[in-house]
């Protein structure tokens, strides 16, 4: 059985591409141009059909795609009943629930309008509101962790201010910035801050003063200690910090858009949304999901490098 676990994903195509065949489309939903579904399933087909014969290539792909494979084989069979309710039977309204064929058109048709102009806008909107707010709120976070006299006067702006849903500035925000573009960068930045404040500081002060005491016992000065004995030391709460950060900015990046950018993915959904393309708005939805999916992938490879030290420590 365990050998045919990796054949699950493959069985899943197989069917869909089978019911997509032979079914017959409803009239309710309008056909496109080119089979887009077909040309997906068939290039999934080859990928997970010759993943376990490449083992002796690349044992880690053939494992990873074994591993997963229920996984996978699940998500192609929702993917077959979405295709079986929608394009073949319209058990649903077909203008707020699209065909799979009608979405893959928009991503494949409007490809250099959706990725390069408005994704990169969005990319753009959050990379300088997340840096922004991840360097304030590592050094705010130093500050209070290390100075007591720093922490007397931050802490009572961080547990005010800190709260509050970054949202809730956007009524001052678009009479304060002189373009909405910067409002968002800062409303992101914002949504960033507090945690990585939170964490970092919190990090620091749990670092054990033993630490100190031995680095202070070999010579080490006040900027060793602390770049390199206590920023070291609380790097996993640092990283959880920037983790929560960067949740937070994926949804202030999507209000943001929605209320004032002019363009960007969350605005191109909102847009379609009021034109009723709903097809357009599910291809939307995608491109963001698979964006933020490899966002935090990235910085997990980043929090993987930087404490690898953790591994014989902390089951991961």
């Amino acid at each position: 059985m365990d050998r045919l676990k990796q054949w699950r994903p493959l069985g899943a195509i197989i069917l869909a591409l089978a019911l997509d065949k032979y079914l017959p489309d409803s009239s309710q939903h309008p056909p496109v141009e080119e089979p887009y579904l077909t040309y997906a399933l068939i290039l999934l087909a080859l990928i997970f059909g010759l993943a376990p014969l490449s083992r002796r290539f690349s044992a880690a792909f053939s494992e990873k795609i074994k591993e997963k494979a229920d996984f996978y084989a699940v998500f192609f069979l929702f993917l077959n009943l979405w295709n079986v309710v929608t394009k073949k039977y319209c058990l649903l309204p077909a203008i707020f629930f699209p065909n799979p064929d009608r979405i893959l058109s928009v991503l494949v048709e409007d490809y250099h309008y959706l990725f390069v102009d408005c994704l990169g806008s969005s990319a753009k909107l959050l990379l300088l509101g997340f840096v922004s707010g991840a360097a304030v709120g590592l050094l705010t976070g130093i500050a209070v962790g290390f100075s007591k006299k720093a922490a007397y006067w931050v802490n009572p702006i961080i547990r005010i201010l800190g709260p509050m849903p970054p949202t809730a500035w956007i009524p001052i925000v678009l009479v304060a910035f002189p373009s909405t573009f910067q409002g968002a960068v800062f409303l992101i930045a914002l949504s960033v801050w507090f945690p990585t404040t939170i964490m970092t500081a919190s990090g620091i002060l749990n670092v054990q003063n033993a630490f100190f005491e031995v680095a202070s016992t070999l010579g080490a000065g006040r900027s060793y200690q602390i770049f390199h004995v206590g920023i070291p030391a609380a790097m996993p709460f640092i990283f959880i910090g920037i983790f929560t950060g960067a949740c937070a900015s994926f949804i202030t990046l999507m209000t943001a858009e929605m209320v004032g950018v002019k363009n960007g993915i969350g605005w191109y959904i909102n847009w379609q949304r009021q034109m009723l393309s709903y097809a357009n708005v599910y291809a939307g939805l995608i491109i963001i999901a698979l964006s933020f999916y490899s966002l935090i992938t990235l910085l997990f490879k980043m929090r993987d490098h930087v404490l690898v030290w953790q591994k014989g420590v902390i089951k991961w």
